[in-house]
């Protein structure tokens, strides 16, 4: 007998470690679960955390690329607004050198003018006799080269005799009737007129019918 209350007795303190066994594995296996839930719990809060902080970041990316978007708006309107400037200077540049170039020429040929005016009164003192030389023959041809180049460089003879008169072409020194032309119109060209392109170097010097 007191041998099988023994064994009962150990039986009874065997089962009650493994039970105790088995509610230490419970309680280990519950914390373990709660751990990992804290743990889930924390890395949930630390991202919450963090996500602000990427907002702000990526705000400050946001707003450095508007930034710099703004710049480069800015620079290219700057660079068109230069480039515009340069071709209306490029512009204003020629358009004054080509009326310093017109001005030049017009006061070239205004002073060559005389020059022409002694060879026509040349030519025409000359006899029918005098023409056929070697010598008058030379001076037409200077006179006629001399003629040629004004007339590659725009110069032009105002007309006169046989049409209207008209003050910004011809200056009128004298009227007298005619029996050939109406009142008003030009009889006679006392002196020749001349112009460069659409500029009067010097007007026609003119009878007019009365």
């Amino acid at each position: 007998m007191a041998e099988q209350e023994k064994d009962i007795k150990e039986k009874e303190s065997e089962e009650e470690i493994q039970t105790e066994d088995i509610e230490t594995v419970e309680e280990v296996e519950e914390a373990a679960e709660n751990a990992d839930e804290t743990t889930d719990a924390e890395a949930a809060a630390a991202d919450e955390e963090e996500k602000p902080e990427e907002k702000k970041k990526g705000f400050f990316r946001k707003d450095k690329k508007d930034k710099k978007d703004e710049k480069i708006a800015e620079l290219n309107d700057k660079l068109v607004r230069q480039m515009a400037e340069f071709d209306n200077f490029r512009k204003r540049t020629e358009k004054e050198k080509q009326q310093m170039y017109s001005i030049g020429a017009a006061d070239v040929v205004e002073k060559l003018l005389p020059v022409v005016d002694n060879f026509e009164r040349g030519l025409a003192a000359m006899t029918e006799e005098e023409k056929a030389t070697s010598f008058a023959q030379g001076i037409e041809l200077v006179y006629k080269q001399l003629m040629t180049a004004f007339e590659d460089m725009g110069v032009s003879v105002v007309e006169a005799e046989g049409v209207e008169f008209n003050p910004d072409f011809h200056n009128a020194v004298m009227q007298a009737p005619s029996d050939k032309y109406e009142s008003g119109i030009v009889t006679q060209e006392l002196q020749k007129g001349y112009l460069y392109k659409d500029k009067v170097i010097r007007h026609s010097m003119v009878m007019v019918a009365e």
